[in-house]
């Protein structure tokens, strides 16, 4: 077999047998070429313990500035686009939870436009392993742990300060939203990184839809102007993140007049998010012809 006979040609890839990757489904494949790339990294950062604990202490320190601007505004005034400061926490937690644990597992994907810009992704073309598992677990930094914990205790103190009519729909509601954020922003990521095979120095455009979206998510709809509610629930579908089903949790009125069930789409969305985000990669990869010489 052609494949077989290039897989031994290049040899072992991160460290695994080449036969390994060959006789796997390719889904399968990438996974395990993912986390076998994920643990070297981590071996790599395991190495300097105490320049990791810094690092993520950092990573900590800083994604809670903005949180701390939130509290700030609060020192002036009661409500903000009528939420109060624990409902607005349930919102800003949610979507930096989901974001944060996108970006560590996809948050390598901007380096993209520069591999293609050097020539550098003709390195990862000839192994035997899918280039998104290579890509995505590049460099994977596991000090983004902390934007993850930090939106986590948010999201802790938001729902421990509401006053929530607990049902077990709604008890489900809160792992499902952060699972089904975090496909959704990976969806994004990777959407980002298949439009740099197009456009080589666009890693600034892909940042304003995941680092932006995260931050647009963290105020609640009533403060944006209706066309942009409706861009983010119809055409960048980042409203299944946190706002429909957070607002169902709290019990408030939906943005749009949405109806209720909307709120438990978002692991659909998800899905249509990744088999369009898998088509864009694909037609991407196809366009790719090198950097010349």
């Amino acid at each position: 077999m052609a494949e077989v006979a290039e897989a031994a040609a290049v040899g072992e890839v991160v460290g695994a047998p080449v036969e390994a990757f060959v006789e796997r489904p390719r889904l399968v494949e990438g996974v395990r070429a993912y986390g076998l790339i994920v643990a070297m990294w981590l071996r790599s950062t395991m190495a300097y313990r105490a320049s990791f604990v810094m690092t993520a202490f950092g990573n900590f320190a800083a994604t809670g500035f903005d949180f701390v601007a939130i509290l700030l505004m609060f020192a002036h005034v009661d409500a903000l686009g009528g939420y109060t400061l624990p409902e607005i926490a349930l919102l800003y937690g949610a979507a930096a939870t989901s974001f944060g644990l996108a970006d560590l597992a996809l948050g390598s994907m901007d380096r993209l436009g520069r591999r293609v810009r050097d020539g550098t992704l003709d390195t990862l073309l000839v192994r035997p392993v899918p280039v998104l598992a290579q890509v995505a677990a590049d460099r994977f930094a596991l000090r983004r742990l902390g934007r993850i914990t930090q939106g986590l205790l948010v999201l802790g103190y938001g729902l421990v300060v509401l006053d929530i009519a607990w049902t077990p729909l709604k008890v489900v509601m809160i792992p499902l939203m952060l699972l089904s954020g975090a496909a959704i922003f990976g969806a994004v990521f990777v959407c980002g990184a298949a439009f740099q095979f197009f456009a080589q120095d666009a890693a600034e455009v892909q940042n304003s839809f995941t680092y932006g979206g995260n931050a647009l998510l963290q105020y609640p709809p009533t403060v944006f102007a209706k066309d942009l509610v409706r861009g983010v629930t119809f055409v960048v579908p980042l409203a299944f993140v946190n706002w429909l089903p957070a607002l169902y949790v709290l019990g408030r009125e939906y943005p749009l007049g949405l109806p209720e069930w909307v709120a438990f789409l978002p692991p659909v969305v998800a899905g249509v998010c990744w088999a369009l985000a898998g088509a864009a990669w694909r037609a991407g990869l196809r366009s790719y012809r090198s950097t010349g010489n």
